[in-house]
């Protein structure tokens, strides 16, 4: 059975349970469990500069009593000390709530936005999508917005798109689990070109193939905030791979790519590791359950431990089977880069062989003895050469404990050259 490493990785089910799917009309009653932030204030600033993180407190204890959404909207006004607008109680059901001329305020604005946390798994629609869009036209508050699974095609990406090319309040969108394909993709890719405030996008399990995510790719080419940009499962592969490199090249503001369950093979990440190799801003790259192998997995180790000025911190791979290699070159890279942290598999026993060289270390660690006295004291005629049957024969004799086949690796590791010799000089430059 295969292990994972260096974290464990939990590979969950994509099925949910059933749950009660509220109409459109319901939509704008919904309580939620996305965070809507807003900026906080500072001394001396106005009401309609500052916030505070109340919705997070009211959303966790809304959802722990089971209060109605008109009880939530109560509560967000105690707490905010907005006035409660009675209108909006009583067409809490309905699709659209027009609230013109009724003089909200900041508290009141902040009070509503609680209510309105999160509209994902809703099943909106176009219909929904296009309530959003006018809702987003005038927005100066809302900085997070969930709509992932909620049925959008492309035309609710176009409508969402127009609406968020001059939206640069929301920071936060998440659009994931919807049936976005090419021509939405294109849409959303215009907007991310022309928009200055978005930091976060989210678009995986959506159906964009190469032209959709060709489009994202070149509008994250000229945008200058998105911060993180998730594609797992978007159908991305090789031809758009090149097109990705070249951004990655020049990107200053990326810090998050995930493109896994994807097309992406060895060659598609050889062409990534053409960006990836100047790449200064990237802290997270994800790209599980593609189809990469070994060499794959080394040539992305490779490119990192090469590009000095990379800021990669967390890399998953965690479907990869990787090989010795990849274990002692990952070794070698946290020399210099001690906090980086990859997620791979491995088979157990080529696990246990790795800890070979360790435990041989600290066994003479432990007895304030050096490897090098270990192999003088069998080098009799001083030839610095000792035959792997005598090494053998003293790691028993001395109960250094290693099984039979973390002895036979690690014969293996110190003749290379399989001549029945151990050159124990070299042995010091690997232990």
């Amino acid at each position: 059975m295969n292990n994972i490493h260096e974290d464990s990785v939990d590979f969950q089910s994509n099925s949910q349970e059933e749950k009660q799917q509220p109409s459109v009309q319901s939509v704008l009653s919904r309580g939620s469990q996305e965070e809507i932030k807003f900026t906080k204030g500072q001394a001396g600033q106005s009401h309609d500069e500052c916030s505070t993180d109340l919705e997070d407190d009211i959303f966790t204890s809304s959802r722990r009593l089971n209060l109605s959404p008109a009880e939530v909207y109560l509560k967000a006004c105690k707490q905010t000390g907005a006035v409660p607008v009675s209108y909006i109680l009583r067409h809490l059901d309905d699709a659209i709530l027009d609230l013109n001329y009724y003089g909200l305020g900041p508290l009141g604005a902040k009070a509503l936005a609680i209510l309105l946390k999160n509209l994902s798994d809703n099943k909106l629609g176009l219909k929904g999508a296009e309530v959003i869009s006018k809702m987003l036209s005038d927005n100066r508050k809302l900085k997070s917005i969930n709509l992932s699974e909620n049925d959008f095609s492309d035309a609710a990406a176009k409508c969402l798109a127009e609406a968020l090319k001059n939206d640069f309040a929301v920071k936060e969108l998440d659009l994931s689990y919807n049936r976005i394909c090419d021509a939405g993709g294109e849409d959303l890719g215009v907007m991310l070109a022309e928009n200055i405030g978005i930091e976060v996008l989210n678009l995986s399990w959506n159906h964009l193939l190469i032209r959709g995510n060709a489009a994202l790719i070149a509008g994250l080419k000229v945008n200058t905030t998105l911060k993180q940009l998730q594609l797992s499962n978007s159908g991305f592969g090789r031809p758009v791979v090149q097109l990705l490199a070249e951004v990655l090249q020049k990107n200053d503001t990326l810090a998050l790519l995930d493109l896994s369950i994807n097309c992406v093979d060895d060659e598609a990440v050889r062409l990534l590791c053409q960006g990836l190799a100047t790449n200064e801003t990237l802290e997270v790259l994800k790209l599980s359950r593609n189809p990469i192998t070994k060499i794959g997995a080394l040539t992305l180790l490779r490119t990192v431990k090469n590009n000095m000025k990379s800021a990669l911190e967390e890399i998953d791979i965690s479907s990869v089977l990787v090989c010795e290699t990849f274990v002692e070159l990952l070794e070698e890279t946290r020399v210099t880069r001690p906090a980086l942290r990859l997620q791979y598999y491995i088979l157990p026993s080529i696990a246990k062989n790795l800890l070979a060289l360790g435990i041989f270390k600290k066994f003479f660690e432990e007895q304030n003895k050096s490897i090098m006295d270990f192999f003088q004291s069998l080098d009799k005629e001083g030839t610095m050469k000792v035959s792997t049957s005598a090494f053998r024969k003293a790691v028993k004799e001395a109960n250094i404990p290693l099984d039979q086949r973390q002895l036979g690796w690690l014969v293996r590791k110190f003749d290379k050259n399989c001549t029945a010799t151990i050159v124990y000089s070299v042995v010091q430059t690997f232990v």
